[in-house]
């Protein structure tokens, strides 16, 4: 337990003894620095239970704690608010129960809890990875990482979007205008290549646009009547009838665009248990969509095409099939989790990591799924997340200005090699090595200056301002662990020595980095249920600047005593291990050396 849940039964445990009255639940916060205190009771919840003069209360309780409870050595009262001392022996006690676990604050599964599928990259399969995929990426592999040490059974997925109208665009576009070329042939990736035929279908599409328009149509009518749109449309419908020749050269790209995916997951350190594809799921969606007008939940119009009618709930109509018959996102989306359940039935929930502009699409979504009488659609959680930005503005893809993720990786490893040579600390250093590091601390300032921000937050992102070795930054933090192995070098002691806490007073700092470890489990908890690994990144500077403080202030290998020593440097231990799980949950890695 920790201490917050032990106080909470000595303190009810007084409240009973001392006003003869039972209380439900005991109310903390951290106690302000002004004060003398490690956590401290608010008082004025209890005054509907009791009567009386909230200090005085609160000195009643204070001293039946001090006369009763072992740990607690001193208390104040400040108006309603009661600051706990505790003594230094269960500190040292609790740091001795924790120091040699190397998974402290991780949590075993239940076997008879359910699992949880979290998806996230899902990208379509006429573009490579960009920024935006970035965030999405380190976000849904990081929420499910921490859902992982919180105790639960995870399964990590994606939906490839590898068919539609804007992969028809890009296979057309390469049709007309390609001239055969492959990735072989020009050396591109070959997600890349396909990119480029996204845009050069918008650039041409615009120009069609611009001649109606000078022909005298209105621009929605030139929009509809461009011939270029017509025949992806048409070939839209080949695909979905299933002409081979359609279906070979969407077989082929489609392909190339899988092997440069590959190489982004493996550079950006990600990965994937099982994955499913689009054009393997919207035939099942079109199945729930006739089951759905069997059953009165979708309704068909005169043209042929079917919606479900939210405004009961609040909501509008929402397309499910188009009058020719070929599926929405909202099709497919149907029939995807329908098959995720049926593939892994101990699943019992999922989360959808997609940026924010699709909230309304999956509270439709989770509707219509309860709607179809799925009881695990309650269980469904749409991980929503705001935009990143550019300095320079907003990201298209259709005109080319993204962000490339490959290149992004890149440049941030360049950065953070022009940065460190500049501090001058690789001597002594390989080639080999420098580029290991270059690239570890690179993603690990990209990583953490995503992840730090709250989900729901937009980003502006700054590279340069990523890579700093001072202040909430990822290079800072893997600064600070790379010197606690030189000092664990250093100091050549096992971590494994019992301390005797009847022995021991804390100086200060170290007391305060013990009450930051002691919050490593409950943070995680916290991020896991708030899908939020904002939470471990932010926690993670604070015990490193505790730390910081720690290491500046007392002596580590020239402490005074031996059980001096052995303390700091046990807790220099335990403060790297918790440095290395908190960003293995953010998926960075931490330098042995820098």
């Amino acid at each position: 337990m920790n201490l917050q849940e032990i106080l909470t039964s000595q303190v009810k445990q007084a409240v009973s003894a001392s006003f003869k009255i039972d209380i439900d639940t005991v109310e903390f916060q951290a106690t302000r620095k002004e004060f003398a205190g490690d956590i401290t009771v608010v008082i004025f919840p209890m005054l509907r239970f009791i009567k009386g003069n909230p200090v005085q209360i609160g000195e009643t309780i204070g001293n039946y704690l001090v006369e009763n409870i072992e740990n607690v050595k001193a208390f104040n009262v400040v108006k309603g608010f009661l600051n706990v001392e505790i003594s230094d022996s269960y500190y040292v006690n609790f740091f001795d129960a924790v120091k040699t676990d190397n998974l402290y604050g991780f949590v075993s599964p239940k076997a008879e809890d359910k699992a949880i599928m979290v998806e996230y990259s899902s990208p379509n399969t006429n573009k490579p990875l960009h920024l935006g995929h970035v965030r999405n990426n380190l976000l849904g592999y990081s929420v499910a990482e921490i859902l992982k040490a919180s105790g639960k059974k995870v399964y990590k997925t994606q939906i490839i979007n590898d068919r539609g109208i804007h992969i028809c665009k890009s296979m057309l576009a390469w049709k007309k205008f390609g001239h055969a070329e492959t990735p072989e042939s020009t050396g591109l990736k070959g997600d890349k290549l396909v990119g480029n035929y996204y845009v050069k279908f918008d650039q041409e599409y615009k120009k069609e646009i611009q001649a109606l328009i000078d022909k005298g149509l209105i621009e929605d009518e030139a929009k509809k009547q461009a011939p270029l749109l017509i025949e992806a449309q048409e070939m839209l419908q080949k695909w979905e009838a299933g002409d081979k020749e359609t279906v070979a050269l969407w077989e082929t790209m489609n392909g190339w665009v899988y092997k440069g995916f590959a190489e982004t997951y493996k550079n950006l350190g990600v990965d994937f248990d099982t994955l499913y594809y689009e054009s393997n799921t919207y035939l099942l969606g079109k199945e729930f969509v006739a089951e759905g007008l069997k059953s009165g939940v979708f309704e068909q119009e005169e043209d042929g095409s079917v919606w479900c009618d939210l405004t009961p709930d609040g909501l509008d109509k929402k397309i499910v099939q188009r009058a020719d018959g070929t599926a929405v996102y909202m099709t497919q989306d149907i029939g995807t989790a329908i098959q995720r359940i049926k593939d892994f039935p101990d699943v019992g929930g999922m989360v959808y990591t997609v940026g924010n502009e699709q909230d309304y699409h999956f509270q439709v979504l989770f509707l219509i799924l309860k709607k179809l009488g799925f009881d695990w659609a309650k269980n469904l959680y749409h991980l929503s997340y705001g935009m990143v930005d550019l300095p320079s503005g907003k990201m298209k893809s259709r005109e080319g200005t993204v962000v490339d993720a490959d290149d992004l990786i890149d440049d941030m490893a360049k950065t953070a090699g022009e940065i460190s040579e500049e501090l001058g600390k690789l001597e002594g250093y390989s080639d080999n090595e420098k580029t290991d590091l270059y690239k570890s601390i690179g993603l690990g300032a990209l990583k953490y200056y995503v992840l730090k921000v709250d989900p729901k937050k937009r980003i502006l992102f700054d590279p340069k301002e990523s890579i700093d070795f001072q202040g909430n930054t990822g290079p800072f933090i893997q600064y600070t662990y790379a010197r606690i192995q030189s000092i664990l070098r250093k100091a050549d002691l096992t971590s494994h020595e019992t301390l005797d806490a009847n022995k021991i007073i804390l100086h200060p700092k170290e007391k305060e980095l013990l009450k930051q470890i002691q919050l490593f489990p409950e943070v995680i908890q916290n991020a896991a249920d708030n899908h939020s690994p904002a939470l471990i990144a932010n926690y993670t500077y604070d015990l490193v600047k505790a730390f910081n403080s720690f290491y500046q202030n007392v002596s580590i290998l020239g402490a005074d005593s031996e059980t001096e020593k052995i303390l700091r440097v046990q807790l220099s231990n335990t403060v790297a291990k918790i440095i290395k799980n908190g960003f293995g949950l953010l998926g960075i890695d931490v330098p042995e050396r820098m």
